[in-house]
């Protein structure tokens, strides 16, 4: 987890903000130009906030840093917002549209009739806003209710500030909860790990301890199971089998296996994770993971049926023409691997560096462009991808590239309602895909479709993200 806001490490700097120079609504991220505290100048802060606008007092903790574009910076990794105290801060908060109702013009009516003590107004004597001309019973309910929401926005920045949250946590926090954020995480602060990106398991501990919440309680050690198949997953696991996995969250939890064993089975009443028989052996796997395998297995079933997309090739004519085409004379085993390709849909192609696996695929690839068949080449990587296409001489793009990421939504925009157009898919680097991302793809390759894997099943383990050739 990052420093905490006091961190010694970091500078501190406070002052009124003089204009929100940019601010994104989503993630919170915010330029701001501040009059702050010890600073002749205007300075510009960068950090999150939730809400943010002129007028308002910030207190803030960071460092400073020099922008190539913009000069220097205070990066801000805890920014915290106060309502402004002085009648020009007041007049610039109101006039900044972040109370609904009131504009340039009423700041000035609601300064000069209350003065500092407006905001003592709008929460405590409401119905004294009528007596500034132009507002009625509709305005003021407007002004009352904008005010309780943006009140409400800063206790709960306040709360998550005090359990040593940064500031862009925080909004993510707030975006995702909303005003019941505040109850979700007293509540159960374990669901951060769960629902929001980036908040992983240690960070909620981290949380939950400040909170109070005992290392034995059952809302901490159920979120312990997917946090040690979480660790287990780093390792290349989709699962692991029971005996495994109570010993390792129990060396994870520092609780006892009794306990791990009882969230363990209301873990899985609830579906958050699934059991399955892998052989003779019980396994547990998230529930994520295990929908991914079985989705990516029944699909390349699927391709596997039935015949390639191409016209029958004669693998006797093809091979004499692909050796006098690239000079080289193909093994026995290669030759053999290129004819099984010719007539499947699905074929792996794996081995240690130096085997022949590039020469194999670049015969398959060469034999079918001659037959114009529609071929679709990506890697895992940009690096790989380049490799890919310095070999084949043919354009290859990164998975994620392949299949058209939608900045809105985070997923993507081919899949089975929107598949590749091609008739070969040809996946470099396998071993490096995890299995939620070769699902994804496996969604977009086409039912007709033929798909070639390859890869080499001795990469290191820490290359290994539930990986899909293991």
């Amino acid at each position: 987890m990052k420093a905490p806001f006091d961190s010694p490490t970091h500078e501190a700097l406070a002052g009124l903000v003089e204009r929100v120079t940019f601010h994104n609504a989503d993630n919170g991220f915010c330029v701001l130009r501040v009059k702050a505290r010890g600073h002749r100048d205007v300075v510009t802060v960068v950090g999150h906030a939730a809400t943010i606008s002129a007028g308002e007092w910030i207190t803030a903790t960071g460092e400073w840093v020099n922008d190539r574009t913009h000069g220097q910076q205070f990066k801000a990794q805890v920014l915290k917002t106060s309502p402004p105290a002085s009648v020009d801060g007041i007049e610039k908060y109101l006039a900044s549209g972040m109370i609904k109702g009131i504009g340039p013009v009423y700041a000035k009516k609601l300064v000069r009739a209350f003065g500092d003590t407006v905001f003592d107004v709008i929460e405590e004597t409401r119905d004294r806003l009528r007596e500034v001309d132009g507002i009625g019973p509709v305005r003021a309910d407007r002004i009352v209710a904008a005010w309780a929401e943006q009140k409400a926005v800063r206790e709960i920045m306040v709360f998550l500030h005090s359990h040593g949250v940064g500031t862009a946590r925080a909004v993510r926090i707030f975006k995702t909860y909303g005003a019941d954020a505040i109850q979700v995480i007293t509540e159960n602060p374990y669901r951060l790990a769960r629902d929001i990106r980036g908040i992983g398991f240690k960070a909620a501990d981290t949380i939950a301890m400040k909170l109070g919440i005992d290392k034995t309680a059952m809302v901490r050690v159920r979120a312990g199971i997917s946090y040690a198949l979480g660790e287990a997953m780093d390792e290349g696991h989709c699962g692991l089998p029971v005996a495994d996995l109570v010993p390792l969250a129990e060396k994870l939890l520092e609780v006892p296996a009794e306990l791990i064993a009882t969230a363990l089975d209301l873990e899985l009443a609830d579906g958050a994770v699934v059991g399955d028989r892998v052989g003779e052996v019980d396994c547990i796997f998230l529930a994520g993971l295990h929908s991914a395998e079985r989705a990516g297995a029944e699909k390349l079933l699927t391709l596997a049926a039935g015949a390639p997309p191409w016209s029958a090739i004669d693998a006797e004519k093809a091979l004499p023409w692909i050796d006098q085409r690239t000079g080289l004379t193909l093994a026995d085993s290669q030759t053999a691997a290129v004819r099984l390709a010719l007539a499947s849909k699905v074929l792996v192609v794996t081995g240690g560096p130096g085997v022949g696996k590039t020469t194999i695929v670049n015969s398959i690839l060469r034999i079918l462009a001659a037959k114009d068949v529609a071929l679709l080449l990506c890697a895992p990587t940009g690096r790989a991808t380049k490799r890919m296409s310095e070999a084949t001489g043919m354009e290859a793009r990164t998975i994620h590239r392949l299949l058209e990421v939608d900045p809105k939504t985070g997923g993507f925009k081919r899949g089975q309602d929107n598949p590749l157009d091609c008739d070969l898919l040809v996946i470099d680097e396998t071993s490096m895909v995890d299995i939620l991302l070769m699902n994804a793809l496996l969604k977009a390759v086409p039912t007709r479709a033929a798909f070639l894997i390859v890869g080499d099943v001795d990469l290191p383990p820490g290359l290994l993200k539930r990986e899909p050739m293991a």
